[in-house]
Formats: structure tokens, sequence, C-alpha cells
């Protein structure tokens, strides 16, 4: 049987992996669990917590007939204990699959939803419906709007070995509870060892150029720290080096963190999506109120905005290099009809600038002689009709850049992941 969790934390506290750790070690007594899973849902859904993340793992029980209802009841019980259900955005969901429920035309349909979790704006209605036609059992607390994300995770459990889609692994380690909401104790110098010994296989661990440990989330929530990456032994070994605050329990989790499964190709634009849109830069950037850089794309069937928010950084200075005329490739999630950027690529530079003619008598840049009447030497009375075009250097390079670690949504690919055939690419490091 699949379990499926989504909605049980809150900005304050708690954490659904925690929840599912704990009920991982509970539920071995019943039968071998899985290894479970960390889905990461569309990151634009604005009710989101803080990740927006759901859970899910496998049991294979050992008297299903006699031992069944009695694990839901453990689940539900346990959902019912843990979750944030004070706090008014926390409405807890969970999704059961039966072992002989799989076919091809279920497979597909739970495939679909899925990638409308991530990529998509999903109402309960929605979640309804397909419980209702796949026959699912289900649980839920207060609007219960957490079964979407709990049936997406169960999905992905299902789904993502046959189905072939990328994923990775996190390591979460979870601290004793007398010690949640007070400040962490992690030693930075042995995170930076561990980053060392372990870097591509293990990622986003720290942000080399702001300085900064990312593994160490900032919210009041159980978790110590989360170690990502693509080789679990590197994981185990990057985690045997950090030395922290005693921990209470840790366990492994298969996620599409990292992977840029929330991305995809439309003309057709809708706030709350993310997209991968080709363009050609059709305004110089500037830097606005806030730190902020934004330029404007033309892409098929219109423009749209462009902006690297300050918590990019020095991902701000490649959008500032930008210019009119150059081609790129954006990726990042639209909001109010802005793309915020999460990756670019420049796939070929302008390197042609019009400039006001020189003269060629005295070498001085000629003036315009009014709108559209040329431009005309005040001193030596010889006139040009149309600009000079020259050929400039760039201080940048053609590839793809990205956000800094500190930047970086849980969901989007780091550039040391991204195999792309001759595209040259610039990691943050």
């Amino acid at each position: 049987m699949i379990v499926g969790i989504d909605d049980t934390d809150s900005r304050s506290g708690m954490c659904t992996t925690y929840l599912c750790t704990v009920l991982v070690d509970e539920l071995k007594s019943y039968g071998e669990v899985s290894t479970p899973v960390l889905v990461r849902l569309n990151p634009c859904i604005p009710f989101k917590t803080r990740g927006n993340g759901a859970v899910a793992f496998e049991i294979l029980i050992n008297d299903v007939r006699a031992l069944e209802r009695e694990v839901k009841e453990i689940v539900k019980a346990r959902v019912s204990e843990l979750s944030e259900l004070r706090a008014e955005g926390t409405n807890p969901g969970v999704v059961f699959i039966d072992d002989n429920a799989s076919n091809a035309s279920f497979n597909e349909k739970l495939k679909r939803f899925y990638e409308s979790a991530v990529r998509e704006v999903l109402t309960i209605e929605d979640v309804y419906a397909i419980i209702s036609e796949l026959q699912l059992d289900y649980f839920g607390l207060k609007n219960k709007r957490g079964l979407i994300g709990a049936l997406a995770a169960a999905s992905f459990l299902l789904l993502h070995t046959e189905e072939s889609y990328d994923y990775t692994y996190e390591l979460i380690v979870y601290r004793r509870k007398e010690r949640w909401g007070t400040v962490r104790f992690i030693d930075d110098a042995s995170v930076w060892a561990a980053d060392e010994a372990t870097y591509p296989l293990v990622w986003d661990t720290v942000d080399v150029a702001n300085k900064k440990l990312v593994l160490v989330p900032h919210s009041p929530c159980p978790v110590l720290f989360g170690i990502r990456g693509d080789s679990v032994d590197a994981i185990y070994k990057a985690y045997g080096l950090i030395q922290a605050e005693p921990d209470e329990r840790k366990l492994l989790f298969i996620t599409n963190q990292g992977t840029d499964c929330h991305l995809m190709k439309s003309e057709q634009l809708q706030d709350f999506h993310s997209y991968i849109l080709d363009g050609v830069v059709d305004s110089n950037p500037m830097t606005i109120e806030g730190g902020h850089v934004l330029f404007s794309l033309t892409v098929p069937g219109g423009e749209v905005d462009c902006i690297a928010y300050e918590p990019t950084k020095g991902f701000r200075a490649i959008i500032r290099e930008l210019r009119i005329g150059d081609e790129v490739t954006a990726y990042g999630s639209l909001k109010e009809g802005t793309l915020n950027l999460e990756k670019i690529e420049l796939r070929k530079l302008n390197l042609v600038v019009e400039r006001n003619p020189r003269c060629n008598m005295c070498g001085r840049n000629m003036e315009s002689a009014g709108r559209s009447q040329g431009y005309r030497c005040k001193r030596c009375g010889t006139f040009s009709a149309v600009k000079d075009k020259v050929i400039v250097e760039r201080a940048i390079e053609t590839g793809l850049y990205e956000v800094p670690p500190v930047a970086r949504r849980h969901i989007s690919k780091p550039l040391v992941r991204m195999r792309m055939g001759d595209k040259i690419i610039h990691p943050s490091r």
C-alpha cells in the first residue's frame, strides 16, 4: 500500500517530512517500508506554506487483510496528532493506494495528475474527481487541500522509475524535540569541508560566492539540515563529516528536487506557472527600487518582462550585461505578468552597436538634425542619413547562467546537474 501525505506543517513549525519519518519508523513492525519520496509541487502556488513539499512511502504489510486497517488508523492518528492544525493555512490530506490498483490506465491518470500538480494550479475539486474515479481511500482535516499534494507524491512514488522521471536524493536530519525553535548549532568549517569532499555529487550544501551555508533551514521546524545530491554514498559521506548538535533521527528521501520538472514550453502564458521562453531582448536592463534588475523580452505571441530579484545577488550582474538584440532562453516562474528568472541561456549576443555617425572631416560625433531627418555636424555641416554600425566586444559570453544556491528553489536544476551536449554552462561556482 502507498501512503501519500501533505500539508501538515505551517510557517511557524512542524515539517511533513518529519511526520513521514515518525511513521516510517513506527510502521516497520507491520512490514517492509520503502525509501520515501519527497515531491516539490508547483513553486508558484500562493497559498503554500514553505517549500510546498509532499511525501509518500510504500509499505508491504505482512498480513494485508488483518493489518491494513490498523496501519491506516495509525497514519490518520499521527497526522491528526502532529499536524499544525491551529495554523490557518494547514489543511492535511492523506491518500492510500492499494497494491493491486496499478494498471496502464490507472497509471496514466496518476501521471497526468502528478505533472499537473507540479506545473499547474489545481483545486480541491480536481483531486476529489480523480479520487472518486479511481476509488481511492483518503483522509483529510479542515478543508483537506493537502489531498492534492498527497496524491501527487503517491503518484510520483508509483511512477518515478517506470516513467523515467529525473530524480535526486536528500538526507534530512532532525533535531531533538527539546531544541525545536532554538538556534541550531552546526560547525561551519565542517560543512565547508564536507562540501569540498563531495561536490559535485552533493550540491547546494553551501553557496561559495556568497559565503553562506545552504543546507540549514531558517524556520523553527524540526529539521537540523538536509543534504542533497545524486549519489547516496556521497550524501552519507558528507553527513559523516558534518559536526553539529546531536540529532534525533534522519531519513533518506528520493525527490524531484533539482530537476526543473516544473518548467514547460508554451506560448500561452499564465500567472503561477513556470516556463522556458526563447526570445530576443528588446529593452536594455535597468535596476529598479530594491536592487532588482528588469528587462523586456520579445517572445512568440508578445512581450514579457523578466526580473532578477535582489536575493539572486551576483546573477544580477549577468542580467545587467544584456542588451537589445541578444537572443536568449529565459527560465522562470510567471507572477503578475513578470517572469522571475531562475536561469538564462545567452544563445547569441548582439555585437553590433548603432552610434551617431562621426564627421569625416573633424571626427566629432554628429547630432540629430530632427526626427527622421538624419544627422549633421554643426561645425562642418556634413550630413549622414543613418547611424554608424560598430562591432563591439562584450563583457559576457554565451552559455547558461543560474541564480546562486541561496536563491535557488528546491525544484530548480543546478547547472552542475545539466548535461546539455555541446552547450556551454557557467555554474554559480
